[in-house]
């Protein structure tokens, strides 16, 4: 048990942040969890035994990750395509009729998955199995139950999904998500292995740490000031994701990062979430006290989960070349 348990904390940790931290769980419905694990917390962890046994770095794990969220919102919501979803209208901001989907829409639902629902509770969990932090957690039998809860919660995800609205994508949509996925896995692992070194050293975790706060304050620009232009919220978007991506490409390659760099980034990320769910909506009804006392309890949980993370990877030996 104590083996496979940074598994087993992962696939609970994917839907705490993907949903609850983002606020749009109550504490109160807190047994959702069991039924957002298979779903996210599945494909977190199968995305993150498949790239360390097969020795991939950061990068490859980010590039599954995106692979995860076009599948969800390509395939199995389908709100990539949905004029309606839910009843949000989200396409009508920037919409391209030419490819069905909505331009911002798209963009900041596949940064949400790919950052936060994947990436961000791998990032934490691998810091707090120290030694542990890149070596399989389980074994073949244990990664084959992980694929196949993963696959029997995508499988239910598109079932409620079809049910709130009887929305089904056209076939050249749903064939080139197919592709996309793909494609993305496929690049994930032409990438070079290992943790090549720049020529500069990597800067100050806490420099890390406040640039990547800044940025999640761009990216979310437009779920607090309502609004905004379209143009204004596409070219947020843009600067956001592609300049933390260049940034995190640029650092990382330094001499010197290590794990409270990793950290710098995931916190930056997480606390992003923790502010951002003051001002969501929530999905689930709740009283005003009852979001208030969550989103309190939630945030000090993650604050307190990243000093936790930190504090394990200052303590840790670190080595020259280390992964990404």
């Amino acid at each position: 048990m104590r083996r496979i348990l940074p598994a087993f904390g992962l696939a609970l940790l994917s839907p705490l942040v993907a949903e609850f931290l983002l606020g749009d769980f109550p504490l109160t419905s807190l047994h959702f969890l069991l039924l957002l694990a298979p779903t996210y917390g599945g494909a977190a962890v199968v995305i993150r035994e498949v790239a360390r046994r097969n020795r991939l770095s950061w990068p490859s794990i980010v590039l599954m990750a995106l692979a995860y969220g076009v599948f969800e919102e390509g395939v199995m919501t389908m709100s990539l395509f949905n004029p309606d979803y839910a009843g949000l209208r989200l396409l009508d901001p920037g919409y391209l009729p030419a490819l069905g989907i909505g331009v911002p829409w798209t963009l900041f639902v596949l940064a949400l998955h790919t950052v936060w629902s994947i990436s961000v509770p791998i990032a934490l969990t691998e810091e707090l199995a120290g030694e542990r932090r890149t070596t399989p957690w389980l074994g073949r039998a244990g990664l084959a139950v992980a694929a196949a809860l993963a696959v029997l919660g995508a499988a239910a995800t598109t079932v409620f999904s079809y049910l709130n609205g009887f929305f089904v994508a056209s076939v050249p949509q749903l064939a080139s998500i197919v592709v996309i996925v793909a494609l993305l896995v496929v690049a994930a692992f032409r990438l070079p292995r290992g943790a090549g070194r720049g020529a500069g050293r990597a800067p100050s975790p806490w420099l890390v740490f406040g640039v990547t706060l800044g940025a999640g304050a761009v990216f979310e620009l437009h779920t607090v000031v309502q609004g905004l232009p379209v143009w204004v919220t596409v070219v947020a978007l843009l600067v956001s994701e592609a300049g933390m991506a260049v940034l995190a490409l640029t650092w990382s390659a330094g001499r010197g990062w290590n794990g409270r760099h990793r950290m710098a980034l995931a916190g930056g990320a997480l606390l992003t979430y923790a502010w951002h769910a003051f001002f969501a909506y929530p999905l689930v009804p709740a009283s005003p006290g009852v979001m208030l006392a969550s989103h309190v309890i939630l945030g000090a949980g993650a604050v307190a989960l990243l000093v936790a993370a930190a504090r394990r990877a200052a303590r840790l030996p670190q080595p020259a070349n280390q992964d990404r």
